[in-house]
């Protein structure tokens, strides 16, 4: 696979960083305090034209490139899943370090995104839903954004397509920002859509028909612009999102009779009725069953990620005859899972390793190293105050992640902190390397040895041998689990 020439160390001021280091790890317990703090005294307004920014703290610091990515599991080559065609996902991890453990901190697109956006979790928000406005609560829509706390430490800030949840973006964060425009309906040699709400069917139109394309184009674009400050360029892409429709030629890549199903077990027999009730919403596993149309499904998700992958080449290629290829840091992300049948799933909306895995890659010159692997348990709420850091930039202090920029530079270093994901109100899962401990709102539970089991087939939970380890796991549940909260609804905001 391609590497990249090793670009020289960054230099960063960390006196800065240092100062208010503290307070980026504090517990979700103290988190409204620490908003109240920062609204007393980081409240000046973002810069903009009639607000000139800052002098910059850190005239090295580097650029970044942030790639955001709607619906995508671990179906990834570099992550093991050699039926998914991802040459350029690979040769992007191969440029610097995989995160192989990787977890999102909601397991559908609006709670996701701005948890990671605000650095705020969704159990000290109340922002658990699509329908939940962020913009709106009085907690998360008060706090600077990420793209928003870079510009005011000197950053210009470009982005374009899905960044925040689409119906809830904020324009205001950013020098400039193209939305993700309503895809139109594009030409198919079928009329046939799906099974129930899992959409897809092939198109007869070119790749450049697609939102995904135009928003690829904006970044290289900008890639070709001068700029004399830092920026920030954000490229969100909607697909693998549904409706899985990419061209023909994609789905050609993946004949039916090679498609390899998920393994499913035959029952649920083990799951508290949460699980239950959580597993066969809506349906779509029987009705797969009943369309005999399963293989098919499986190869429309395939082919958007390989649509996903070649949009990712055409960026990565104009990245690298750019002339900030050896100044830019390069992050990854993809806002959630997604379960194609396992536990009898289709969707997010769940707690189980499928729904939870997400690809994230960083590049960082001078800190990480080509084709390296992190094997540690990281949620998304790491991101935010480790771009601060390798950015040389300040984190705020209402950050309820820790940065984990150490092990960017030592894969293998310690880390004491497992992933959390939470889905609606005081429903949680707590993920070790080892372990995945979920705990439901009506007090079912669930426990899984991913070393002997990393299917999640034999649920633990009322097993006494590993009750110790439950009460372990337990200790890392959020302390707060706010009401719903901020504006509901929008249009599109179901969609997520």
């Amino acid at each position: 696979m391609k590497t990249p020439r090793q670009a020289g160390k960054i230099s960063i001021n960390r006196r800065d960083f240092f100062k208010t280091a503290a307070l980026a790890g504090a517990g979700v317990a103290g988190a409204p305090a620490l908003v109240r703090a920062l609204a007393q005294n980081e409240n000046a307004p973002v810069a903009s034209s009639d607000n000139p920014q800052p002098a910059f703290r850190n005239p090295h610091s580097p650029n970044i490139l942030m790639i955001a990515i709607d619906d995508l599991r671990d179906w990834v080559n570099y992550l093991g899943c050699h039926q998914a065609r991802t040459p350029n996902l690979d040769r992007l991890a191969a440029m610097g370090m995989a995160l192989t453990r990787a977890y999102c901190p909601a397991p559908l697109c609006n709670p996701s995104r701005a948890a990671l956006l605000t650095g705020l979790r969704p159990s000290t928000t109340g922002v658990y839903a699509n329908e939940d406005d962020w913009r709106a609560n009085k907690i998360a829509g008060g706090v600077p954004t990420l793209p928003a706390w870079l510009r005011k430490h000197g950053y210009v800030a470009y982005g374009a397509g899905k960044i925040y949840h689409d119906v809830y973006r904020r324009g205001s964060d950013w020098t400039e920002f193209i939305p993700n425009d309503h895809q139109k309906a594009l030409p198919s040699l079928t009329t046939n859509l799906g099974v129930k709400s899992i959409r897809f069917r092939p198109l007869s139109a070119p790749d450049s028909a697609l939102n995904d394309y135009k928003t690829v184009d904006y970044c290289i674009g900008k890639l070709r612009e001068k700029f004399d400050k830092p920026f920030l360029l954000g490229c969100g892409m909607h697909k693998p999102h549904m409706p899985w429709e990419v061209p023909q030629k994609y789905f050609d890549m993946y004949p039916l009779d090679k498609i390899e199903l998920p393994k499913v077990q035959p029952n649920l027999d083990d799951l508290p009725p949460e699980g239950v009730k959580m597993a066969r919403s809506g349906g779509e596993h029987a009705a797969m069953l009943k369309s005999g149309r399963w293989k098919e499904a499986v190869q429309a998700y395939l082919a958007c990620i390989t649509y996903l992958d070649t949009q990712i080449g055409r960026l990565l290629d104009a990245f690298e005859k750019s002339a900030y290829k050896d100044n830019t840091i390069i992050l990854f992300w993809a806002d959630h899972g997604w379960h194609l049948g396992e536990k009898h799933h289709w969707k997010k909306f769940a707690l189980w390793e499928e729904a939870t895995r997400v690809p994230v890659i960083w590049v960082v010159p001078g800190v990480t190293k080509p084709g390296s692997l992190c094997s540690r348990a990281l949620d998304h709420m790491g991101i935010y105050p480790t771009l601060c850091e390798v950015a040389g930039v300040p984190p705020p202090p209402h950050l309820e992640g820790a940065s984990y920029r150490a092990l960017l530079e030592n894969p293998e270093g310690a880390w004491n902190r497992p992933a959390v994901c939470t889905y609606m109100r005081n429903n949680h899962t707590v993920r070790t390397e080892k372990w995945r401990y979920i705990r439901y709102a009506g007090g079912g539970e669930e426990l899984y040895d991913h070393d002997a089991d990393p299917l999640e087939w034999k649920n633990l939970a009322k097993d006494s041998k590993y009750a110790s380890v439950k009460e372990d796991l337990k200790k890392w549940l959020p302390k707060t689990n706010a009401a719903g909260g901020g504006k509901k609804g929008g249009k599109g905001a179901k969609d997520g």
